[in-house]
């Protein structure tokens, strides 16, 4: 069987990572396997074998160009796309298997209609047709602009989307709102896919979508999975070398990118309402947050090391989570592999991945957590 990957990133980062696993293990299973991808140049060398590069950084930036100001994230990379098209109708694909369409780098609607075309004529000479699978890493597929709406509390995407109040965040646009129009293309689009399943990582995201225009496909949760020969007890001098005392409480905190949404000013909060016995380390910091940082927290910037996440996370005495919107964050499981326990706001799927033993907060606030930790001293 001919396998057909297709994502923003291959080999790198969250999503990037599981294609890659996905592509390694059907491989050994003896079928043949590609991961088209066209985000970044950065690609894993475990990857490479793997790699079929949509597009260049000029059809990166004329989509970005159009995303800030017409509000078309998805509607760009339309030469890039269309040699993509040629190369993967001689590739000829048994399965293809969608994972981030948005990123800057694929046109949903020459990629979706050459899909419905290949399935037409595929049935009409009584061909096996192509098999479709979608896993949603987030919500971009059924809202008109958004890939969350969790901080906006928006539902608009149930009935169709207008004046988008996420307009602004990712894929951001600066000037035209265009949601009700993407809505309704996007819903036509994704719509009439044949002999196709929707994957879900979480059963909090499996719930929207059975409220969106999507919730007439066969939907599966598939729960995302991490390297646990990594990912384990890993002792280390850590506290040591960061001067955290045995007695002192080790509060972790990590993110590819902190802000809000991660819930950066959450352990701000948290810093002034706990003592200096609770030390604080944020993983995933830039060099300007790292030198602003106040006393009690410390900031470690961004590692592709699994090695040393597990000695930190190992270290720590609970890993801290205030997502304010997530769908299965895997940062949870990382964590409870080492052997620590999390603490996660009741956000999206991040209670399911913390399960079985993490703590859920009654809030979504500092006081939350440290409600939490107050009735961790007492049991």
């Amino acid at each position: 069987m001919r396998i057909l990957f297709i994502n923003s990133v291959c080999g790198i980062g969250s999503t990037g990572r599981i294609c890659l696993e996905l592509a390694q293990k059907y491989e050994a299973q003896g079928h043949t396997v590609r991961i088209a991808y066209g985000r970044s140049d950065e690609i894993s060398d475990d990857a490479k074998r793997y790699g079929v590069k949509i597009g260049n950084r000029a059809d990166l930036y004329s989509h970005v160009l159009k995303t800030r100001l017409l509000d078309q994230h998805g509607f760009g990379s339309a030469y890039a796309t269309r040699r993509f098209l040629e190369w993967a109708d001689k590739y000829n694909p048994d399965l293809l298997w969608l994972h981030n369409l948005h990123g800057y780098y694929i046109n949903i609607q020459l990629l979706f209609g050459w899909i419905k075309k290949r399935q037409r004529m595929q049935r009409k000479q009584g061909l096996p047709v192509m098999e479709v699978r979608m896993t949603l890493h987030d919500c971009w597929t059924f809202t008109g602009h958004c890939a969350h709406f969790d901080m906006a509390g928006c539902n608009q995407w149930e009935t169709g989307c207008m004046r988008c109040p996420e307009k602004r965040a990712y894929p951001a646009s600066i000037l035209l709102d265009r949601c009700r129009k993407n809505y309704q293309e996007k819903k036509t689009l994704f719509q009439g896919v044949k002999n196709v399943t929707l994957i879900t990582p979480s059963k909090w995201l499996e719930r929207l979508v059975k409220r969106s225009y999507l919730k007439d496909y066969d939907t599966k949760v598939i729960y995302n999975t991490i390297d646990t020969e990594a990912f384990q007890p890993t002792p280390s001098d850590f506290r040591r070398k960061n001067h955290i005392r045995k007695s002192d409480v080790m509060l972790l905190g990590v993110a590819n990118q902190w802000n809000e949404t991660k819930g950066y000013d959450i352990f701000l909060d948290l810093r002034k309402k706990l003592s200096l016995d609770y030390k604080i380390v944020l993983v995933g910091v830039t060099a300007k947050q790292r030198k602003a940082l106040p006393k009690g927290i410390i900031g470690i910037e961004h590692t592709d090391s699994k090695k040393e996440l597990a000695e930190i996370y190992t270290a720590a005495d609970y890993f801290v989570n205030p997502t304010r919107q997530d769908n299965y964050p895997t940062v949870n499981l990382e964590a409870q592999a080492c052997g620590t326990k999390v603490i996660t706001f009741p956000t999206g799927g991040s209670p399911e991945s913390a399960m079985p033993n993490g703590i859920v907060t009654r809030t979504k606030d500092a006081e939350g957590i440290v409600e939490a930790l107050r009735e961790k001293q007492y049991e």
